[in-house]
């Protein structure tokens, strides 16, 4: 069932009832949302729970946020038939997802959660959702290698959103994309005749790596 659905639909589909018995049952008082009768074909989220003559319906669901520091040479992936995933090493049993990637050579901050709601707000370029990298390179950091970062460039068929640029020292950078391409920086840096020796990602939204080490998670309060 997706996120925030109409509790018509849910009783459709859970009681195998008509759409015109669904809104009977729910004009009638009989459906308990959260513990309260509903009389209203309200939206439902995942932290609802529904009962029907004591009958759970739904589950509330509780959201389970985790910042976590990917090391490198970890695939993100949570399928144990690809080597070196990374579910064999996360060092916690929640069922949680990954919310977007980090490729293998790169590491830093990942975020992992129960909610479906996360993945599109985070991912989705509209939203603007700001990602942090600090990076290294393999030779020295020019202005002209900063100006086309930061205005963009075409990878992939496509040139890439703006972003801010920092230069750190000679050889690295912070970079802050709002967009989630595959291998984005790496492939940027190459199209300037640069190589990425070491990439991390230290910000996603108002989450930040912070002192976390590697392999190590926070969970957290509140997204």
């Amino acid at each position: 069932m997706t996120f925030r659905n109409r509790l018509q639909y849910l009783l459709v589909v859970r009681l195998q009832i008509s759409n015109k018995e669904a809104l009977n049952l729910i004009f009638s008082g009989s459906i308990f949302v959260n513990g309260i009768s509903i009389k209203s074909n309200c939206e439902l989220t995942q932290t609802d729970e529904v009962r029907y003559q004591g009958k759970i319906l739904q589950e509330a669901k509780k959201l389970i946020y985790i910042a976590f520091y990917k090391p490198r040479g970890i695939e993100t992936t949570l399928n144990t038939e690809i080597l070196d995933n990374l579910k064999d090493i996360l060092p916690f049993e929640y069922d949680v997802f990954p919310v977007g990637r980090l490729d293998k050579e790169s590491e830093g901050l990942l975020l992992l959660t129960n909610d479906g709601t996360v993945y599109d707000k985070i991912l989705r370029n509209e939203n603007k959702t700001e990602k942090d990298y600090i990076v290294k390179v393999d030779k020295e950091i020019s202005e002209v290698f900063l100006e086309n970062m930061s205005s963009g460039i075409t990878i992939m068929g496509k040139k890439t959103l703006p972003s801010k640029i920092t230069k750190i020292d000679d050889y690295s950078f912070k970079i802050t994309l709002i967009q989630g391409l595959n291998r984005q920086i790496r492939r940027m840096c190459y199209k300037l005749n640069y190589e990425v020796l070491s990439l991390k990602r230290i910000r996603i939204g108002n989450v930040k790596l912070g002192d976390l080490k590697s392999g190590e998670y926070e969970v957290l309060t509140k997204f």
